[in-house]
């Protein structure tokens, strides 16, 4: 006697199971992500087992540590992109399961439909499978990129036997599916998007690219929260998760190796949106510095270390008095956390009374910086504004504030100096502990070098020391907030001298 399907309720955030609903997942601690589905119950042997056996891909091996291991190449196959290969490691691995997400429109099938060329160009014959388009939409997609080849294979399918009959039916040597929210199983009685379907559907593509030793790639929408909306699962399942990010406002497009099996991890490639699709850019630093402008006050310059590529970008700060209790933190591309640390250290030992002021931070760009090294950018470029007095166009910061005021040292700092010496940076700010480290530097760009300690010595930039640089700072926000207070005082005089508790 057969079992009866029953329903049950899955957060579509973490996976996590329930018999009934409930308003918050007590995994994840998402409200609201409870959806009801109904669970089959499992046949004797899986769909995803066929062709993931060792009948397949051949009997395992096994192999003692203290044995001599000769070095094995994996084969790669190059995508005509530079950057592309940077991300991946070198090239798309033969056989690789790889997740790509990224917000609506970004440009995540411009992306694969370009790479699908650049492996066409290079003999490698691909199958793209697009679950929301028509096979017209994306063939003309492809003709306004310049991808006509023999090659790539088009094909609309939603349908996982359909697609895997594809697949079997061309035998190509690197599968796209776009997306896999909407490929369905037609074991699985939910609905095309839910967590049984994607986790099965996925399950399923990642036996078969490794029974076949096909490199199939997956795109995937992303939530609110800009996390690819997913089971943790399946990142877990995949070999590579990379992200496409960038604002829509602007033309450049970031993409990020989260998780790389086969490479350096948050490597960082960069492109450019145009007509003729996605472009590289071959030195993302000159460009993220072209459009810097010429009054430099409240802007520093940071060379950041996205995964093995050093990367100078434009930091800028901007204070403000405010009368309000709790004055305003507001970051783009910074961790707001970070900027509320930094605005205590600054006004602890500096004096620079951030305490009543609103504090703005932005990464000119697009970027997304997350290592500590920014602190000692981010706090040059709050010093500028506070004291209105510009940092030299031609400084690079890099350095870690702790919370007792001292310069930590970073990592990587030889590629960075080498990095910004490049560019024509005449002045370089870092922290004393790294000068152990840099021995072998030259003996020109050593001496372009300033040295700090702690953020007393970084108040020397701006012409002075800590302890007058601190009273020079309270007197300009004092002078600040005493015209502010004119200014309110003949305000409230033009009005009759009314307040509020006239009325």
């Amino acid at each position: 006697m057969a079992k009866k399907p029953k329903s049950i309720f899955v957060c579509q955030n973490c996976g996590a199971q329930r018999s009934r609903w409930e308003g918050r997942c007590g995994d994840c601690s998402e409200w609201n992500t409870f959806v009801e589905e109904t669970q089959t119950p499992e046949t004797t042997v899986s769909s995803r087992q066929q062709g993931w056996s060792a009948s397949a891909v051949g009997a395992s091996s096994v192999i003692k540590l203290d044995q001599r291991v000769s070095e094995v190449s994996v084969p790669r196959a190059s995508t005509s992109f530079r950057e592309l290969d940077r991300v991946l490691g070198g090239g798309l691995v033969q056989g690789s399961f790889v997740l790509l997400g990224g917000d609506p429109g970004i440009g995540k099938s411009t992306l694969l439909l370009q790479m699908a060329g650049g492996l066409a160009r290079e003999g490698q014959k691909v199958l793209y499978v697009s679950g929301e388009e028509s096979v017209n939409q994306s063939a003309l997609r492809a003709q306004r990129l310049g991808v006509m080849t023999s090659n790539v294979t088009m094909a609309a399918e939603s349908n996982l036997e359909a697609i895997r009959a594809l697949a079997n039916e061309h035998k190509p040597d690197v599968m796209i599916v776009d997306s896999i929210q909407t490929v369905f199983s037609p074991e699985i009685a939910s609905a095309p998007g839910s967590v049984s379907q994607v986790r099965e559907c996925a399950a399923q593509l990642m036996g078969f690219a490794k029974g076949h030793n096909i490199s199939v790639l997956l795109i995937g929408h992303v939530t609110k929260e800009g996390n690819i909306a997913c089971p943790k699962v399946l990142e877990h399942m995949v070999d590579t998760v990379l992200s496409f990010e960038g604002d829509m406002s602007h033309q450049f497009r970031l993409l990020r190796a989260l998780k790389n099996r086969f490479g350096a991890t948050h490597e960082l490639g960069v492109f450019q949106m145009d007509t003729r699709g996605l472009v590289e850019v071959e030195n993302p630093s000159e460009l993220f510095l072209e459009e810097r402008g010429e009054r430099l006050i409240g802007s520093a310059v940071f060379c950041s270390l996205e995964g093995t590529r050093p990367l100078l970008c434009e930091i800028q700060a901007l204070t403000n008095f405010t009368p309000m209790p709790q004055p305003r933190r507001t970051s783009i591309g910074f961790d707001v956390n970070r900027v509320h640390l930094l605005a205590a250290v600054l006004n602890k030992h500096l004096g620079l009374r951030l305490a009543n002021a609103d504090v703005f931070i932005n990464v000119v760009g697009g970027l997304r910086l997350v290592e500590p090294a920014a602190d000692l950018a981010v706090a040059a470029a709050l010093i500028s504004t506070e004291t209105e007095k510009e940092i030299g166009a031609k400084t690079c910061f890099f350095g870690e504030i702790g919370l007792t005021g001292e310069v930590r040292a970073v990592s990587m700092a030889e590629a960075r100096l080498k990095e910004a010496n490049k560019l024509g940076f005449t002045q370089f700010v870092l922290p004393n502990s790294n000068r152990k480290h840099l021995n072998e530097i030259d003996g020109e760009l050593a001496k372009k070098i300033v040295w700090i300690k702690d953020i007393q010595d970084l108040t020397k930039l701006f012409g002075g020391d800590g302890r007058r640089m601190a009273g020079k700072t309270a007197a300009i926000a004092k002078a600040r907030e005493e015209r502010l207070a004119k200014e309110e005082a003949a305000k409230n005089a033009a009005r009759g001298g009314m307040s509020g508790a006239d009325f």
